[in-house]
């Protein structure tokens, strides 16, 4: 089992709007910690009344020791065969480039633990082309959950991470896919990247039961004040975008990250 965090009010800030929760924890393992509970608990909760858990992964540095955290310490205390994990992004590279998210999450987390191999959805993301790859992967969503087109899969969680420009998911600024309405997921023009990224869209993230963001890190406390106090659009800071419309919002936040914020947040 995960150990507590140790003096939760102490080490825990929160604050509740009407559209997000904010969670001020005081270091990088508090909020692996706080993240580990969260996933646990939806796991449990999901299986038990709706007899399965489907969770979209993400990638980068925060969500590898979450998952890292989890491998070693939740392995025997989670629900795994009726666990189904997706990605909310990925790269345009194989799955064993150093650069995939997939295989991020495979290392760390998927291989060392007893989730059936079928249970596993990563991103199609070798194909050339890359639209064909969001395309297949949006179909795929589609069949696993028998949802016709028209109407937005569930997702139980959706797990996501905050650049240091604002940019959730494969979401960036001022970027083609922050339009798209109508489609699951998109190959996403990422200018100064030069390169496609494969990405949900903000239909699917947005109907969500529950979206957590994990956020780490001093070089994201502009971006964060941006997002909770700022007035620029949401085209410029994409994380401003993700407001699920029936779910739950939870910013899990440590104290280098929050450092911009103003006392009241």
């Amino acid at each position: 089992m995960l150990c507590c965090v140790e003096s939760h009010e102490r080490k825990v800030g929160r604050f509740v709007s009407a559209s997000a929760e904010l969670r001020k924890l005081t270091t990088p393992q508090d909020l692996f910690q706080a993240a580990a509970e969260e996933l646990i608990h939806a796991a449990k909760e999901s299986v038990t009344e709706r007899g399965r858990f489907t969770i979209a992964l993400s990638g980068g540095s925060t969500p590898r020791n979450l998952y890292t955290l989890i491998a070693a310490n939740a392995s025997g205390s989670l629900p795994w065969s009726e666990m189904f994990f997706f990605f909310g992004d990925e790269r345009h590279v194989p799955a064993d480039s150093p650069e995939s998210n997939f295989r991020m999450a495979n290392e760390s987390l998927l291989s060392k633990v007893p989730v059936p191999p079928g249970n596993i959805f990563p991103i199609p993301a070798e194909n050339p082309d890359a639209s064909a790859a969001a395309q297949a992967y949006e179909k795929a969503l589609r069949d696993f959950f028998a949802t016709p087109a028209g109407e937005i899969p569930r997702f139980d969680l959706i797990l996501l991470g905050m650049g240091p420009d604002g940019h959730t998911a494969s979401l960036f600024p001022e970027s083609a896919a922050l339009q798209e309405e109508s489609r699951l997921v998109v190959a996403n023009w990422v200018e100064k990247l030069n390169t496609h990224r494969i990405t949900f869209t903000l239909s699917l993230i947005n109907a969500a039961r529950l979206v957590v963001f994990l956020v780490s890190g001093i070089d994201k406390a502009p971006a964060l004040h941006e997002v909770f106090e700022g007035k620029e659009p949401g085209e410029k800071y994409p994380s401003k975008l993700v407001h699920p419309a029936n779910g739950k919002l939870i910013w899990l936040v440590d104290r280098a990250a929050a450092s911009e914020l103003s006392a009241a947040a």
